[in-house]
């Protein structure tokens, strides 16, 4: 009988859901015990399991570390050979095992018991054997497996995942992790790069500044748009001070190229937008994306943006920006 592989992802996806909202359910004081013997304890959280378990530690290890929470992930086999040497009496240990019986675990307890590590236990069983050595017990039991034979470990692997997640997001909330510590532990990363990326990292400032004076002729101005070729230009006080007072975009000089006789008599100051939006140098360059698509809040146009002024303190006109300089720097 051939098998229809849509109604079969359907099907066990809702068998996924509903072990989640089982495990919702089985939230309770236990997993606010388990943060807080985390959270005040002075060392890292080293995250155990073998087999499919042990792959979940290794997600929930690198979820904690990337968040804030200091973790490592120990193969409970490893740890019988030499590697419980990385735990201390500071320690908290997660280890995971659905059926709470699983010999490498149950090996190494009499030895971290002598250790000092206190030890959560993520299990299916809350009256193993693990479970009754644990200091706290965080219960990953689901209705069944998702599988159609109920056998191999699909839903009680996604509880024991997001149950470590919601550990690591807790925690993380709780010791005020921000965007800027996110970022320093990704920076190989998009969202990283993204983060740390400063407007002054990437806006185009001295000799590739495009700047004019109020006074400039429209040959003036044309030169520099087409010289630096960012699709605007600066219009500052003057030279010196370089405070802004506007900025020409090509879209104004197509504008007042449309009076034609009056064309080549205009100056700066009569086809500039003035007090435009702007970006401060140091400023996360996604802080200047979210300006560029809607115009930012003191633009009653609030319309997309291609161009930025770039300022500093004292509102001197110090770099110029584009949409597409952020576009190639965010990849």
């Amino acid at each position: 009988m051939p098998i229809d592989f849509v109604l079969e992802a359907k099907q066990f996806l809702a068998r996924e859901v509903e072990a989640l909202q089982f495990a919702a359910g089985q939230i309770d004081e236990r997993f606010a015990r388990a943060c807080r013997m985390i959270r005040e304890s002075p060392g890292k959280v080293v995250v155990t399991g073998v087999g499919k378990s042990g792959l979940i530690a290794q997600k929930i290890a690198a979820t904690m570390s990337s968040t804030g929470t200091v973790a490592i992930f120990m193969h409970a086999a490893d740890a019988s050979h030499g590697d419980l040497g990385m735990v201390s009496s500071d320690d908290v240990v997660i280890a995971i095992s659905y059926s709470g019986t699983t010999d490498e675990i149950l090996a190494i307890l009499p030895s971290l018991r002598t250790i000092g590590a206190q030890l959560i236990a993520m299990v299916g069983d809350p009256q193993s054997d693990l479970a009754r050595a644990a200091d706290c017990v965080l219960d990953i039991r689901v209705p069944g497996e998702a599988g159609p034979l109920n056998l191999a470990p699909t839903s009680s692997m996604l509880v024991a995942l997001a149950i470590g997640d919601a550990l690591a997001t807790a925690l993380a909330k709780a010791n005020n992790f921000e965007e800027d510590q996110y970022a320093l532990f990704h920076p190989g990363g998009a969202i990283g790069r993204r983060l740390l990326l400063r407007v002054r990292d990437i806006m185009h400032t001295g000799e590739a500044n495009p700047i004019v004076e109020p006074d400039a002729t429209i040959e003036e101005i044309v030169n520099e748009l087409t010289t630096k070729r960012l699709g605007g230009v600066n219009v500052v006080e003057n030279r010196q001070s370089l405070r802004l007072v506007g900025i020409i975009t090509e879209g104004d000089l197509r504008r007042a190229l449309r009076q034609r006789e009056k064309f080549f008599s205009f100056c700066a100051r009569d086809i500039m937008t003035p007090d435009p939006v702007v970006i401060h140098q140091d400023e996360r360059a996604q802080r200047a994306l979210e300006l560029m698509e809607d115009g930012g809040p003191d633009d009653p146009r609030r319309r997309q943006i291609y161009v930025l002024s770039v300022v500093d303190d004292a509102r001197r006109a110090v770099g110029f920006l584009r949409l597409h300089d952020l576009m190639r720097a965010g990849r």
